[in-house]
């Protein structure tokens, strides 16, 4: 079975972060295993509190699963602190970590902020040059390329940016800020659009997440960047589809569709 490691915070209402991965993971057909960075105290409407793991301790995870069983695929999200992220690129690094999707949680999808702007500028200058692929959404992007997106042609300005300047794949995800499901892959100078049918669900609750982690599990499973990304899209589609309405703000997706329709 091929494995995918997942560094990323606790989600405690279930939908995003560490518990969104291990169950994309899980249903994507790869063995997940965890690094945790934070504990949040969370639900659908939105974050109350956040706890950091120290670097150390988040090291002594790192060193655990590596030293056993060797991802096939790293999936990086939530990392609130500088001291986190270089903790993070120190074992990357020091392990030769292979196939690694980071997805540069900022601002959860209630609109809490998530991440400081040190730890912004750390995340820029030694996680992201790491990354195989980078999964922003527009805001992120915005904030990555210094480039107000507004269009599909500054989808691709962003992008492009982002991609020369960390040398990694860049999956810049339309989504809700475009009105449509159309995400553009951009790399080695060159890009993709994958469409999308808009789906009418206001439950969205971990969908960046989600959508890394399949990135992640097709890439462990040894299918190319762009297979992953049109395999993973198509997962995300069918947790959406799947119409779970649970809780009062923006609800988790129904990550075990496929079971559940069994």
């Amino acid at each position: 079975m091929k494995t995918a490691l997942t560094i990323a915070g606790s989600d405690s209402s279930g939908g995003a972060g560490i518990q969104a991965d291990i169950k994309t993971m899980t249903c994507s057909g790869v063995y997940a295993m965890s690094a945790l960075t934070a504990l949040t105290a969370q639900n659908t409407m939105g974050v109350t509190g956040i706890m950091e793991v120290t670097p150390e301790f988040l090291g002594e995870q790192l060193d655990n699963i590596f030293t056993d069983i060797f991802p096939d695929a790293v999936k990086i999200g939530m990392v609130s602190g500088s001291a986190l992220i270089l903790k993070i690129a120190e074992k990357l690094k020091e392990y030769g970590a292979k196939n690694i999707v980071v997805d540069p949680v900022m601002v959860s999808t209630s609109g809490s902020r998530l991440i400081s702007d040190e730890a912004v500028d750390t995340l820029k200058e030694c996680l992201i040059p790491l990354a195989d692929v980078l999964t922003p959404n527009i805001p992120e992007a915005q904030t990555l390329s210094g480039i107000a997106v507004k269009t599909p042609e500054d989808m691709v300005l962003a992008a492009e940016k982002i991609s020369r300047s960390y040398h990694c794949a860049v999956l810049l995800k339309g989504g809700h800020q475009m009105n449509d499901a159309n995400d553009l892959l951009y790399r080695g100078g060159s890009y993709q659009w994958f469409t999308g049918k808009r789906i009418d669900n206001p439950n969205t609750h971990g969908t960046g997440c989600t959508l890394s982690s399949a990135i992640a599990s097709n890439l462990a499973k040894g299918y190319s960047l762009d297979e992953a990304v049109e395999r993973a899209k198509e997962y995300l589609s069918g947790a959406l589809l799947a119409m779970l309405n649970l809780g009062r703000g923006r609800g988790p997706l129904n990550h075990g569709y496929r079971i559940f329709s069994e």
